[in-house]
């Protein structure tokens, strides 16, 4: 339970940096292309991952190069159906389709590796995505090809999320992050050469965006997750990661002043308290408040 309750943590904390990174990618995404970006992005990290961990990353097995280059894959299928269906959609939708991922996390969990989901994890799921779409959602709710391409992304992420959690426990985690994170950045690469007219950005400021996005964002976040998934579940890491949303809209108000209305706060609210529900165990909560009320009132001998 404790090393899970440390995994958990660690997946919150890269939540955490994917909410602040919203701000970095829109500024980059003003001077670059989609798919230049992301490149640059996902070979930063590579390039600094495989340094770091050099003594690793030379020893890598075949398994690992097999896992990590089919779970790259899924990954850059997400951020491509993602990428593409916001140019017919919404922010705002998209955010709220891609949050799916917290429902189709333990119903393919279900279905392929067999696993049920713990009761508190289903009602999280539940309210994570009533409270992803009061915090996401406006009054336009029709459906277009945008929204269809960015339910495949979710689809897609829900995958990385399974697969992860299902490789992670068998290789070593650390090399299967590297191995996708290279994946990714070459697959960008390709695309962008294919599709856009990739350049190298100038200036400092989209340098400094881009050098905190590999470093703390793309490479330390997917080690991190890859490392922790081992010790918790896929449902529990897909609830977690409907916080980012929320921990972006933080971000926003501190840094741009950005305000959320009450439906949005308590919206937010309500995913937080769905993590706070799939976390606690609450029989060994009951048990410890039957305890103490237990020692506070002993029996009477008769």
């Amino acid at each position: 339970m404790l090393k899970q309750l440390k995994a958990d943590l660690a997946l919150l904390g890269v939540t955490i940096g994917w909410g602040a990174s919203f701000i970095l990618t829109k500024n980059s995404l003003d001077t670059l292309a989609t798919y230049n970006f992301l490149a640059i992005r996902f070979i930063i990290a590579f390039a600094i991952s495989a340094l770091i961990f050099s003594k690793s990353i030379v020893k890598v097995d075949r398994n690992t190069l097999k896992y990590g280059f089919l779970i790259g894959i899924i990954l850059f299928t997400a951020y491509a159906f993602q990428t593409v269906g916001l140019n017919y959609t919404t922010a705002s939708k998209s955010a709220f389709i891609t949050g799916f991922s917290v429902v189709l996390v333990p119903i393919i969990s279900t279905l392929f590796l067999k696993k049920i989901p713990e009761k508190a994890s289903i009602i999280g799921a539940i309210m994570a995505i009533i409270g992803l779409g009061l915090l996401t959602l406006n009054g336009n709710l029709g459906l277009n090809i945008g929204d269809l391409l960015t339910f495949f992304s979710t689809f897609a992420f829900a995958m990385h999320i399974i697969t992860v959690g299902k490789y992670t426990a068998i290789v070593d985690s650390i090399c299967l992050a590297i191995v996708q994170i290279g994946t990714v950045g070459l697959l960008s690469l390709i695309t962008s050469l294919a599709i856009e007219n990739p350049v190298i950005p100038k200036g400092n400021d989209v340098w400094v965006n881009l050098f905190i996005l590999s470093l703390v964002c793309t490479s330390g976040a997917f080690i991190v997750q890859n490392a922790a998934q081992k010790y918790t579940s896929p449902t529990h890491t897909a609830l977690i990661y409907t916080g980012e949303p929320v921990f972006a809209a933080v971000f926003a108000y501190f840094i741009s002043g950005e305000i959320l209305n009450l439906r949005g706060l308590f919206g937010g609210a309500l995913i937080l308290t769905a993590m706070l529900i799939a976390e606690i165990d609450f029989k060994i909560f009951l048990n410890m408040i039957r305890k103490k009320i237990g020692n506070k009132n002993p029996q009477r001998p008769l």
